[in-house]
């Protein structure tokens, strides 16, 4: 039991530090948390409320991810190298490619939802 704490302490960590310092995680955490009342309306069932809002979790959790990664190249060197500067261009990639992924299921479900043919 005492692990588990001990895990979920650090999480609220990572999660408190990105939310201050973070300007990218908080405008998606309040996309995530303003989509929460539209994917109710938009959503036919459980299963589409889910793939709507979990679409938005995987973008933040590919946000801290990044974070994580920026911070240990950080670490690592604040010279300009060739492998940090590729590390970092693939957490970006990664970021980016969550986003295009929560647009398009979005997108798809109030296509649908308004009666749009897809």
């Amino acid at each position: 039991m005492n692990r588990l704490l001990l895990a979920f302490r650090n999480s609220w960590n990572g999660l408190s530090h990105v939310m201050r310092n973070e300007t990218a995680f908080r405008q998606e955490a309040a996309v995530f948390l303003a989509s929460l009342p539209v994917a109710h309306f938009v959503a036919d069932s459980a299963l589409v409320y889910l793939l709507l809002t979990g679409s938005l979790v995987i973008m933040l959790a590919a946000e801290l991810m990044n974070t994580g990664l920026e911070a240990l190249c950080d670490a690592l060197s604040r010279e300009d190298m060739d492998e940090i500067r590729i590390a970092k261009d693939c957490g970006s990639a990664a970021v980016l490619l969550t986003i295009a992924l929560a647009a398009l299921i979005w997108l798809v479900v109030v296509a649908g939802r308004i009666g749009f043919p897809m």
